[in-house]
This record gives C-alpha cells, sequence and structure tokens, in this order.
C-alpha cells in the first residue's frame, strides 16, 4: 500500500496555554495504524497544530513505510486548521515569527521525505480521533495513545 493518510490536531488551553497535539495514521483503506497525543508545554493553538504536522512527519520519515514506498508513496495529510494548510501550500504568508521556524521545519521535512505529500483542510467533525487524543493529553499530562 502506497497510500497513507494522516489527520493531525493541535490545541491549546488558553492562546497560549497548556498545549497537546493529537496524531492519527490510516492506511489506504482507512484503517487506523498508529495513533498518539502528547502534551508539548505552554503553546499557541496555531504552534500546537504546527507541532502536530511536525511531528506527524517526523514519524513518517523514520518509518518502515516509507522505505517500503519510496518511489510510490503519497502523504494526504489532514488538518482542521485552515490557517496552517494554506499557509503550507502557499497561499497564505506566514506573519507570525513564532511561526516561521516551524514552518521552514514543515518545508524541509516534506523535502527530506521526497514523497508526495498533499495536504487538506477538513472539518473538525472529520478529525474527531485526533481531537480527543489532543484533549486526552491535556487532562491527563502525559502521553497517550
Amino acid at each position: 500500500m502506497s497510500k497513507m493518510y494522516l489527520n493531525t490536531d493541535g490545541g491549546a488551553r488558553g492562546n497560549p496555554g497548556p498545549a497537546a497535539i493529537g496524531v492519527v495514521f490510516y492506511d489506504e483503506r482507512d484503517n487506523l495504524i498508529h495513533k498518539f497525543g502528547k502534551p508539548i508545554g505552554t503553546a499557541t493553538n496555531n504552534v500546537a497544530e504546527y507541532t502536530a504536522i511536525i511531528e506527524a512527519l517526523k514519524t513518517v520519515k523514520k518509518s518502515q513505510w516509507l522505505r517500503d514506498n519510496r518511489t510510490k508513496a503519497e502523504v494526504y495529510c489532514r488538518l482542521d486548521s485552515q490557517l496552517v494548510v494554506e499557509q503550507i501550500c502557499g497561499r497564505y504568508k506566514v506573519k507570525n515569527d513564532g511561526l516561521k521556524s516551524l514552518y521552514q521545519t514543515v518545508l524541509g521535512l516534506i523535502s527530506e521525505i521526497k514523497a508526495k505529500i498533499y495536504f487538506c483542510y477538513v472539518s473538525r467533525e472529520e478529525n474527531k480521533i485526533a481531537d480527543k487524543l489532543v484533549n486526552k493529553a491535556l487532562d491527563s499530562g502525559k502521553n497517550v495513545n
């Protein structure tokens, strides 16, 4: 299977405030294959959203799946942050200094992974599992699955 789907979410209670991320991986048959959530300290919502996609891409980069599918790999990143999707796709400028380095990290990971990577905005309704992982990590203060 050469396609992978990622749902990511980041959130903060307060802006900035205690923050966490949630990441969910699906195969091309929509089977859930891996998920995790973790607290990331104090951050804004947008920093948490960027951190979630960065952690997801790092996981893809070191995965056996990518090694097995290097020449035909396609990664579909689904986020419920329209701002982050539009910035990564180059349709919005990254004006906030705090997000510029995170944006550059995402671009660096994309070039290192060397696969077709697509970003799309999804509604919160379509991102429920990642959202639950964020809240679970915030509530517990621990890494969660």
